[in-house]
C-alpha cells in the first residue's frame, strides 16, 4: 500500500488527508499541537461560517490569487461544501445576508464527525510532532518521545498562514522551504484590525458596534457593521476592506448609507432652536452616540454649513496607524508562491511534496471565502498526490 503524510491538521490538511484515504493510500497526519484544527475551532466558536451561499462568479470575485486558485475553488465551491457538510450529518442553513453555517452553530461537532470518519478510513493522526526538516526523502519532525522521521511515497503540506501562532500558525515552516530555494512572498496581514489612537472622549465607545454602516476604501464599498475598541477599529466590515487598506488606499464611512446626501442637507436644515449639535443630529438623523462620537473625532470642529456637514456624514474621512500586528490577523496574504507549484499544487523542485490551504499565497475576506478557499486546495492537493503516487 502507499503512504501519504499530510503535515498540518486543519480544515486543508484534513481534507487533504481524506481525499488520499479515500483514494486508498496509508495515510498519516502530523500536527504540532496537542489537539487538531484548533484555529477552525476558534473561528467556530461564535458560529462556524463555512461558506456564502452566492452565484459562483460572485464568489471568485473575493479571492485574491492566482487565476488557478479560482478554477480549483469553482471545483468545490459553495453547494459543494454545503454537500460535503451535510454527508458528515451537519445540516446546514442559509442567513440573510448568505452567510452558510451548520445548524448546530458551532465547528466542534462538524469536527468530531470529520474525525471519526478519517479515522473509519484507517487515518492516523499524531499530535506535538512539529516538522523541523527534510533530509533526502525523510520529513523530520521533533516529537515527545524524541526525534523522529517519516519517508512516504507523498506528502502534502497544509502548515497554515502566519497568524494567530498559538494556535498552530506561527509561519515557522519558512525557512525549511527557504533552504530548499522555493519561492516565497513575505507574509502581510489579512482580515485585520487597524490602530487608532484615540482622543480620551473615545473611551466610553470601547466595544461599542457601529451598524448600518457603508465602508469605502479604493474600489471596495461594503453595507455591514465593526466595532470600536481601545485598540482600533475591527470587525467584519473593517475586514472587508483591509486589502485595500493595507495597500494605502483611504477609509471613508458613510454613516447613513440609507439616505441621499440631499436628504441629509435638507434634515439638517430644519431649526435646531436651543438643541445642542449631538441632540440635532440623533433627532434628524437618529444617529446613534457611537456615529456621533465618530463624527466629532475625525471632523472636529464640524461645519456648522448644514450641506458641508451632510457631506461628512456621507464620507467621513478616517485617518488610522495602520494594521494590527500580524499575528492578531484572522489570515494573511503571502506564503507559498503559485509559481512554486505545478497544477496539482506539488512543489515542482520537490518532486511528491504538495501544499494547500493559508500556506500558499492568496487572500480572501470572511464571509466563508476563506473556509472554502482551505477546503478546497486541500481537497485539490490531495486528489493530485494520491494520482502521483498511484501512477
Amino acid at each position: 500500500m502507499k503512504t501519504a503524510l499530510v503535515i498540518g491538521a486543519g480544515p486543508a490538511g484534513l481534507m487533504a488527508a481524506e481525499e488520499l484515504a479515500t483514494a486508498g493510500l496509508s495515510v498519516t497526519v502530523a500536527d504540532a499541537k496537542p489537539s487538531p484544527a484548533r484555529k477552525f475551532l476558534m473561528a467556530g466558536k461564535s458560529g462556524l461560517n463555512l461558506t456564502k451561499s452566492e452565484p459562483i462568479s460572485a464568489f471568485l470575485s473575493q479571492i485574491h490569487g492566482a487565476d488557478r486558485l479560482r478554477n480549483i475553488v469553482s471545483e468545490f465551491g459553495p453547494e459543494a461544501v454545503q454537500e460535503w457538510a451535510q454527508g458528515l450529518g451537519q445540516e446546514v442553513f442559509t442567513g440573510s445576508s448568505g452567510r452558510v453555517f451548520p445548524k448546530a452553530m458551532k465547528a466542534s461537532p462538524l469536527l468530531r464527525a470529520w474525525l471519526e470518519r478519517l479515522d473509519g478510513l484507517g487515518v492516523k493522526l499524531h499530535r506535538n510532532w512539529r516538522w523541523v526538516g527534510v533530509e533526502g526523502d525523510a520529513m523530520q519532525f521533533d516529537t515527545p518521545d524524541g526525534p523522529s522521521q517519516i519517508s512516504p511515497d507523498v506528502t502534502v503540506l497544509a502548515l497554515g498562514g502566519a497568524s494567530w501562532s498559538k494556535l498552530g500558525s506561527d509561519g515557522k515552516w519558512v525557512s525549511i522551504l527557504a533552504e530548499k530555494g522555493v519561492p516565497l512572498a513575505p507574509f502581510k496581514p489579512a482580515n485585520m484590525g487597524f490602530a487608532m489612537d484615540w482622543s480620551d472622549h473615545m473611551s466610553r465607545h470601547f466595544g461599542q458596534p457601529v451598524k448600518a454602516v457603508r465602508v469605502m476604501a479604493g474600489n471596495q464599498s461594503v453595507l455591514g457593521e465593526f466595532i470600536v475598541s481601545s485598540r482600533g477599529l475591527e470587525g467584519s466590515a473593517i475586514y472587508a476592506v483591509s486589502r485595500e487598506m493595507r495597500e494605502g488606499a483611504a477609509l471613508t464611512l458613510d454613516l447613513v448609507p440609507n439616505r441621499s446626501l440631499q436628504d441629509v442637507s435638507g434634515r439638517l436644515s430644519r431649526p435646531r432652536g436651543k438643541a445642542s449639535l449631538s441632540n440635532h443630529l440623533r433627532k434628524t438623523l437618529k444617529l446613534d452616540p457611537v456615529k456621533i462620537a465618530l463624527l466629532q473625532e475625525f471632523a472636529r470642529p464640524l461645519p456648522s454649513d448644514p450641506a458641508k456637514l451632510a457631506v461628512l456624514i456621507k464620507a467621513l474621512p478616517v485617518s488610522h496607524h495602520g494594521p494590527r500586528p500580524i499575528d492578531e490577523a484572522i489570515s494573511t496574504a503571502g506564503g507559498l508562491s503559485f509559481n512554486a507549484l505545478d497544477d496539482g499544487l506539488m512543489i515542482t523542485s520537490m518532486p511528491g511534496v504538495f501544499a494547500c490551504g493559508e500556506m500558499l499565497d492568496w487572500e480572501a475576506p470572511t464571509g466563508g471565502y476563506l473556509l472554502t478557499t482551505c477546503f478546497a486546495t486541500g481537497r485539490h492537493a490531495g486528489r493530485a498526490a494520491a494520482a502521483f503516487a498511484l501512477a
